[in-house]
């Protein structure tokens, strides 16, 4: 592993915090002194900790888990489109640098929302982390490329029906990669392959695709502690995973120190 090695996608979930009005779905166990063993046995330098949906727009926990991991980390946080300003000064004091507008169903937020976030967040320089079905960016490729922000795109794009990289929505993902204010997390291939373990092959050839094409616009990410899957996978699996997306010591290195180093300002 890289020296200043980052994990750009993880959850924390912790007894004692409110759980958005209307969430019925089991929680995991998931403190931060469990992720930090898996952060010491990957031999992790840095963490992005991502709002959990569970938590709705009460970014308390992982605030706090912000402040006991230091500078070493930093957040993205879920907010409201009529935030105030003062909050997301607060907010950004405290390590978030970036908002997060999960826009599957259930969502909480709409893409109108995220337009007006977007031009709230900007002059904070935080970017826009999304997640929808990949197979509406053709439709949605407008209106991301007009975001005053840069723009993250989870889970190797999440195409919930994986397609093949000549598919026009994997080639609308190229093309907002190419222009150069988007970024592409290669997490999570469990979630969308209908291949299934240990390769995931039809995720895995559009992750190969990614980071061969704009390694520049890849991060990475563990997605601990897998929310949502009956079977996780292993982290070190995953990680093994990623060797072969990338299997070059300086594409590795650009994806998981150079890129998270800039985007989220270590």
């Amino acid at each position: 592993m890289p020296a200043g090695a980052c994990d750009c996608h993880m959850h924390v979930y912790a007894r004692g915090y409110p759980l958005r009005p209307g969430w019925t779905a089991a929680v995991p166990d998931a403190p931060l002194a469990a992720y930090r063993r898996v952060q010491r046995a990957l031999g992790l330098a840095r963490t992005i900790v991502v709002q959990a949906n569970a938590y709705g727009f009460d970014n308390t926990c992982v605030e706090n888990a912000l402040h006991e991991l230091g500078a070493s980390a930093r957040g993205v946080a879920t907010v409201r489109p009529d935030v105030a300003d003062a909050e997301l000064a607060r907010l950004h004091a405290a390590g978030f640098r970036g908002a997060r507008g999960h826009l599957l169903p259930g969502a909480q937020l709409t893409w109108r929302d995220v337009a007006t976030i977007a031009a709230r967040i900007a002059p904070l320089g935080w970017h826009v982390q999304l997640q929808f079905d990949g197979r509406e960016l053709p439709e949605r490729l407008a209106l991301i490329a007009s975001l005053p922000t840069d723009v993250v795109l989870d889970h190797n794009g999440k195409f919930l029906e994986p397609v093949a990289a000549s598919h026009p929505s994997f080639a609308a993902l190229m093309r907002l990669l190419e222009r150069g204010r988007t970024w592409v997390k290669l997490s999570a291939p469990y979630e969308t392959s209908r291949a299934g373990p240990p390769r995931y092959d039809d995720v895995s050839a559009l992750a190969t695709a990614l980071a061969r094409t704009y390694p520049e616009r890849c991060l990475w990410g563990t997605n601990w502690p897998h929310p949502g899957t009956a079977a996780p996978p292993s982290e070190s699996a995953l990680l093994a995973l990623f060797g072969e997306w990338a299997p070059d010591a300086a594409t590795r290195a650009r994806i998981l120190v150079d890129n998270p180093a800039r985007l989220y300002e270590f």
